[in-house]
């Protein structure tokens, strides 16, 4: 009887949650739809012969920068005068794209293949984020420059700040071309928003879209590692104006969503009824033939490596994208497990926090867990998984959270049982990421549905 009782009281407590976050997807769905026609429009403005990508590495040997270290003053250089006005940019200015030719180059394929015979998505957001640093570069110096140089020389440097979503509007096609491309459509006083897009392209047919998402970027001071501004955004045709409202709006809803976090405020009353629903079916000693309980903690997955310093951006830190990388392939592993195998497929990526950058020399944690399961008509699992960076004291034993990934799988083919397993959280800090992992595969199904009613 109890039983009977929770099941509707959980499905109720689902669709209010679900009704919450219906607005906002929608107006974020509508958004993304109509930001990929209009970054194509402003494409088309920007000099093909300033389309290549900046690197994001560094020129100079690590040997080098190790005797350069050692052996130059440590006085800092004087700063740099802020007082003087930045040139406005033109959106297109800052247009970037890379070609990965995987239908026309076996070789350039057989690097990115998985074992499934497709693409390493985690190889890809490693290109995005570098990606996404070349465009906010170009934004500041012109879309003439061809390298950094020194930051020091620059009197400036740009790193990422969070990862907003990236979502696959359909499967990567490995026997065509894959174009990479973006560029800055909001500046604030000290940020930028960046909007990046995935493209098949060649083999005669019509490009398509496959994924699009957004960074956010902030530039500091190389002296003083406080903010520093940007240079303003010129809007010159209505499509810029709506790309530039579209990224406001997006920092605006970044920031309302940052306020209902559940670290800082606690779950809405639906929220709390479905949790506990839920602790009422799965938490307790309950046999049940079509459901697995298995315990939040007992998915954990880590991995600890040493950060080389081949693995160093311009700042003399360990790359952003291949952290995400890192984390993306670790991920993988733990949503492959839960799911007992099959043919796991990326849905997407719903955030990632740049809390603090990763020194080189130092030891990384970075530790996985299945945050939330669900299954849909479509797919018969579904999962959230969060993985934690920590950057590790190697005297002390502290850690410290450099980074927070947020992803979601799920199994497109059939499963070899009936039993579906439930991940259930235990104590109440699992439990509000229990909640945190529900809303995001909330949003992620609201936004699959209504792009499949736009198409």
């Amino acid at each position: 009887m109890a039983l009977a009782f929770c099941r509707p009281a959980l499905l109720r407590s689902r669709l209010c949650i679900r009704r919450l976050t219906t607005d906002s997807v929608t107006k974020e769905t509508q958004d993304v739809s109509s930001m990929d026609n209009l970054l194509n429009v402003v494409r088309l403005r920007a000099d093909p012969a300033y389309n290549t990508v900046i690197p994001m590495r560094v020129p100079q040997m690590w040997s080098e920068a190790v005797m350069a270290h050692s052996f130059v003053s440590k006085s800092p250089p004087p700063p740099q005068d802020t007082n003087e006005p930045l040139i406005p940019r033109n959106m297109h200015d800052s247009y970037c794209e890379l070609v990965l030719p995987f239908g026309s180059s076996p070789k350039i394929l057989e690097q990115y293949t998985n074992v499934h015979g497709g693409i390493r998505t985690g190889k890809l957001m490693e290109h995005l984020d570098s990606l996404a640093g070349s465009i906010s570069y170009k934004h500041m110096l012109g879309p003439s420059v061809q390298s950094l140089g020194k930051i020091e020389d620059r009197g400036f440097y740009i790193v990422t700040a969070s990862v907003d979503r990236l979502d696959m509007l359909s499967q990567l096609d490995p026997s065509r071309d894959l174009r990479l491309s973006g560029q800055v459509i909001y500046t604030g006083k000290s940020s930028m928003e960046v909007a990046v897009k995935m493209e098949t392209i060649g083999m005669g047919k019509e490009e398509e879209t496959v994924l699009l998402g957004r960074f956010s970027m902030v530039c500091r001071d190389a002296v003083t590692h406080l903010a520093r501004t940007v240079n303003p955004l010129l809007k010159s045709t209505p499509e810029e104006e709506a790309l530039y409202a579209m990224g406001e709006e997006m920092k605006k809803r970044r920031q309302s969503m940052a306020l209902r976090s559940l670290s800082r405020v606690p779950p809405s009353s639906q929220e709390a009824e479905a949790l506990h629903t839920f602790y009422l079916n799965h938490g307790q000693e309950i046999n049940s033939d079509k459901y697995e309980r298995v315990w939040m903690g007992d998915t954990k997955l880590e991995k600890c490596m040493l950060m080389f310093p081949q693995e160093r951006n311009v700042h003399q830190k360990i790359f952003g994208g291949y952290l995400m990388r890192m984390a993306y392939e670790l991920g993988f592993s733990n949503s492959s497990l839960f799911m007992r195998g099959g043919h796991v497929r990326f849905l997407s990526l719903d955030g990632i926090a740049f809390a603090q950058p990763v020194p080189i020399g130092s030891i990384l944690r970075l530790t996985s867990n299945v945050l939330h399961s669900t299954s849909s008509k479509e797919f018969p699992i579904i999962v959230h998984v969060g993985v934690t960076a920590n950057v590790v004291d190697v005297k002390t034993g502290n850690e410290r959270t450099t980074n927070e990934f947020r992803f979601t799988w799920c199994r497109d083919d059939a499963l070899a049982s009936s039993v579906t397993r439930k991940v259930v959280p235990r104590t109440y800090k699992e439990a509000m990421l229990w909640l945190e992992g529900g809303r995001a595969l909330a949003v992620s199904d609201e936004i699959r549905g209504l792009r499949m009613n736009l198409k």
